[in-house]
């Protein structure tokens, strides 16, 4: 059942481990599978806001995935509708359109056979090779955005 206000908080390992380990490497220009570092203004405080994230590309196209859901920097980047991706001392600014449920079961099986491994926990028994009713049936709870980059 799609919970549009469903947001599954970090455990005490991947807010003091796991989440600064990504974010290390990922500041240091070390990728694992996709790893880059978000940054987004606050909604309410205007200032920049940075949490580690999995940078989806398909067929040429970029995605972010929430997994937890409708998480603080979902809310941030549908306000603000732009932000930057960091991999070490490449910065790339973008904007962001988040799609339509419809159109998520087509990333979210993507993203679920790259890292079920390490998200599969928040999509509720829903894997990679999941039916499209099962996709479209979580995707509410999943918040996914096309990653546009600014033109220099």
């Amino acid at each position: 059942m799609a919970d549009v206000d469903r947001y599954l908080a970090p455990d005490w390992f991947t807010l003091h481990v796991f989440n600064p380990f990504v974010r290390w490497l990922t500041n240091r220009g070390i990728s694992l599978w996709g790893s880059r570092i978000l940054e987004v203004r606050g909604r309410k405080t205007g200032e920049w806001r940075a949490i580690p994230v999995n940078l989806l590309t398909r067929d040429g196209v970029d995605y972010l995935v929430a997994p937890r859901g409708h998480t603080q920097w979902v809310k941030n980047l549908r306000a603000a509708g732009s932000g930057r991706l960091r991999l070490g001392k490449t910065v790339t600014p973008f904007e962001a359109e988040e799609l339509a449920d419809v159109e998520k079961p087509a990333i979210l099986r993507p993203y679920l056979e790259r890292w079920k491994w390490e998200v599969g926990q928040f999509f509720d028994g829903v894997g990679p090779d999941a039916s499209e009713d099962e996709l479209r049936a979580i995707a509410p709870n999943h918040p996914v955005f096309r990653i546009e980059q600014e033109a220099s």
